[in-house]
């Protein structure tokens, strides 16, 4: 078996959010999900299929973040795979109806940071065996870093 790390694409002011899912109808359920959880968000959606015959399936209301998730989604060639791109809301705001949509089995990952996938290869196939997310540690939080988170979520509305 191989295993290598691929890089993802996430634009500018946007979130990504990388799962696994099992069934055709993932694209389509997720775009509902989306829309009518974050009204003003804008997004795109891709799903790989893993049989049949194992197409990119895409939904989303622009162009652009449909087509970086289906270049994520290439690059990392694995099948029974979703990427959702998020502008203008939060994975926050979505996550949980994420993960109750049927189709979902799990996710990988929620967040702006750098993400490389580590990827499996076997004769089969390719596979995600997990994400590397954002960059280690470089501390503890002190007061100072305390008052600023807090700081911070109350001014983008997350806590009163």
């Amino acid at each position: 078996m191989k295993t290598e790390t691929v890089a993802l694409e996430i634009p500018a002011d946007c979130n990504l959010i990388l799962g696994q899912t099992h069934f055709i109808k993932t694209a389509e359920d997720l775009y509902e999900t989306v829309a009518t959880t974050v009204p003003q968000a804008r997004f795109g959606i891709a799903f790989t299929e893993a049989s049949g015959p194992c197409l990119i399936r895409t939904e989303g209301n622009d162009p652009a973040l449909v087509e970086t998730s289906i270049k994520n989604l290439q690059a990392i060639g694995a099948g029974h795979v979703f990427c959702v791109i998020l502008k203008n809301a939060f994975p926050i705001s979505v996550l949980n109806q994420i993960k109750n949509c049927p189709e979902v089995c799990r996710v990988f990952c929620a967040t702006a940071n750098p993400v490389e996938v580590v990827v499996a290869e076997s004769p089969q196939g390719r596979g995600v065996m997990g994400v590397i997310d954002g960059f280690p540690p470089r501390g503890v939080e002190g007061p100072e870093d305390k008052a600023h988170r807090k700081e911070f979520l109350r001014k983008i509305g997350y806590k009163l």
